[in-house]
């Protein structure tokens, strides 16, 4: 049961940080300045609704797994989930306070979507790992 809500979370996940990766996140180039600080803020906190149950919950259910049965893919599974925590909170969180506070150019808006391939890349891996166990 477990199994399944893992790879429904995980799937949620990847699905909504390609949406970000490929359409919102290179859309805050096209905006103007003033509306990409209005917009930002309502973004902000609506995304935040969405991401913050279903990490708490894959957080929960990595931690859960790995106490249960540690092996190798519970191991690299809760210590992906943990990389993604740190950097979503000590890179992407200070990243989206500077947008917020409007310290921003083309240049910084470019390193975020740049830089998010990381975690694209990471909740990919994660979606892989889930999934294995069903097809394989």
């Amino acid at each position: 049961m477990i199994e399944y809500l893992r790879l429904i979370i995980d799937s949620c996940l990847f699905v909504l940080i390609v949406i970000v990766q490929i359409i919102v996140y290179p859309s805050f180039i096209y905006y103007e300045r003033e509306n990409l600080l209005k917009w930002h803020k309502i973004y902000t906190k609506k995304i935040a609704l969405i991401v913050l149950p279903l990490m708490l919950s894959q957080l929960t259910i990595s931690l859960i797994q790995v106490y249960l049965v540690a092996t190798i893919t519970s191991i690299t599974y809760v210590l992906l989930v943990l990389f993604l925590w740190i950097v979503t909170l000590l890179k992407f969180a200070p990243m989206h306070t500077e947008i917020s506070k409007g310290n921003f150019n083309r240049k910084f808006l470019n390193k975020l979507i740049y830089l998010n391939w990381m975690r694209t890349t990471a909740w990919f891996i994660l979606l892989i790992l889930s999934a294995e166990k069903f097809i394989f």
